[in-house]
């Protein structure tokens, strides 16, 4: 039997910089740690800490895909 991925597209906020980012994975939880501790280079790692505001799961990468590309939109960031 195969194993079931689910894909998560996840909003997270920096309060102390007013910053948002919108992003997906696969595993949310490890995801989560790098933006707040593990990662050593990239966008996220200036803002730290992060919280998580929102998440949605998909069943599909490319469902995930799509959902992420909508909510860094403008209408997308109307709703977040």
């Amino acid at each position: 039997m195969a194993a079931f991925s689910m894909f998560t597209v996840y909003v997270i906020y920096s309060e102390a910089f007013g910053k948002i980012y919108v992003g997906y994975s696969s595993d949310l939880e490890s995801r989560l740690r790098s933006h707040n501790e593990l990662a050593t280079k990239g966008w996220t790692i200036k803002f730290r800490p992060w919280k998580l505001i929102h998440f949605e799961s998909f069943a599909s990468k490319k469902d995930a895909l799509k959902r992420e590309k909508e909510l860094k939109s403008a209408t997308g960031r109307r709703f977040i």
